[in-house]
């Protein structure tokens, strides 16, 4: 089953650094109940205003999390759209480790024309 993804690896490296903090997963996980506004985040994680919005930025930035201002404060949610891409860029990783384990190539595992290394070896 090969999976097409638009997402550039750019921008997925760096939603995978900002993933790759304890803080942000706990803001992601919280964030996956809903919308919330910044000042009941500060609360629930226990960090100043000022590391939290750090921290939302990064989020921001790489893509997974998205903000509206409302009077004076800052809503977020996750950006659900972005965040299924990544799940099926990670999906197509799993199904390929599936495909190896009960494939009977002894050599590249059945290269297909779109292969990047298939395409490479042509060039030579």
């Amino acid at each position: 089953m090969e999976t097409t993804v638009s997402v550039d690896l750019e921008v997925l490296a760096r939603a995978f650094h900002a993933l790759a903090d304890r803080k942000r997963l706990e803001i992601v996980r919280l964030l996956t109940n809903g919308e919330r506004c910044v000042c009941d985040l500060t609360e629930v994680v226990g960090a100043k205003q000022s590391l939290l919005s750090f921290h939302l930025k990064i989020l921001r930035e790489a893509g997974l999390v998205t903000s509206r201002r409302r009077g004076k404060w800052m809503y977020y949610s996750l950006n659900y759209e972005f965040i299924e891409e990544m799940r099926a860029i990670i999906g197509s990783v799993a199904d390929g480790r599936k495909h190896l384990e009960s494939c009977c190539c002894e050599s590249l595992c059945c290269p297909t024309e779109k292969d990047p290394v298939v395409i490479a070896r042509k060039r030579q």
